[in-house]
């Protein structure tokens, strides 16, 4: 029974921890482009499997960054969307490209973080 249970505990601890994802998006009042995203991806992007994978946090570009994300460079327009992996900067896109570009750029730094989206 003991060993059994020794087992599966080892088992377990020897699996990767699995590192939080977290999309980012600096935007500001007045930016017409974060208005748009908010428009067209906005309601949607929870629900789909890149939402799934990285979880969207808003952060006001003027306001105090926190302390445990960190980014490679400055953030300077609006919108940007950093792709964080365990709070470490992983890829960007500055401005919203439009619907269709930004899906496949935000798919590409997915696959490039080894962040699977499923379904």
């Amino acid at each position: 029974m003991w060993t059994k249970a020794l087992s599966l505990t080892l088992a377990i601890l020897a699996l990767p921890a699995m590192a939080e994802t977290r999309l980012i998006m600096a935007e500001e009042e007045g930016c017409v482009w974060c208005a748009l995203w908010n428009e067209e991806i906005g309601p949607i992007y929870p629900k789909t499997p890149e939402g799934r994978a990285a979880p969207l946090l808003r952060l006001d570009l003027h306001e105090t960054l926190p302390a445990e994300l960190q980014f490679t460079r400055s953030l300077h327009f609006t919108p940007t969307f950093v792709l964080m992996v365990d709070g470490v900067e992983a890829s960007r896109i500055e401005g919203y490209p439009g619907e269709d570009f930004f899906w496949g750029l935000l798919g590409q730094m997915l696959i490039a973080a080894d962040e699977p989206t499923r379904p």
